[in-house]
């Protein structure tokens, strides 16, 4: 279980780290809490990966996002993710899915704001989808 933890933090990590490209660090909350962190590749898509916690569990997760239109002030972006969660009921879970989400870049001040929608579709121990996953993100510009 540590041995692909590691494997999949240390395969994000390299990805993040691969291009010197604008990036930003901050939090998601939603159901839970998220150490949040997107890096741009290439001038309209990012990953994002994520670390998260909530009442028993641990998860990390990573999308790769294509900016998809303006919407007024805002950029519009989706795009597949896969999530894994360790603790709760199960002591493993696997799943892809997709983002969706809006997000807001102060002209200004080096400040992001994100709303998004994570439908995920869990994979191992058992199949199963869930569609709850909103989150609001804080991130730092940089």
């Amino acid at each position: 279980m540590k041995k692909i933890l590691t494997v999949l933090v240390a395969m994000f990590a390299i990805v993040a780290l691969a291009s010197a490209q604008p990036r930003a660090l901050g939090v998601r909350v939603g159901w839970g809490g998220e150490v949040s962190y997107q890096h741009t590749l290439g001038a309209e898509n990012f990953l994002e990966v994520d670390a998260g916690w909530g009442a028993n569990s641990v998860s990390i997760g990573a999308a790769y996002d294509f900016q998809i239109a303006p919407v007024g002030p805002f950029e519009f972006y989706a795009g597949p993710s896969a999530q894994v969660w360790m603790g709760g009921d199960d002591d493993f879970v696997l799943g892809v899915g997709a983002q969706l989400g809006l997000e807001y870049i102060f002209p200004s001040f080096p400040l992001q704001i994100s709303l998004d929608w994570r439908p995920v579709f869990d994979l191992i121990p058992s199949t199963g989808f869930g569609w709850q996953s909103v989150g609001l993100g804080i991130r730092y510009a940089f």
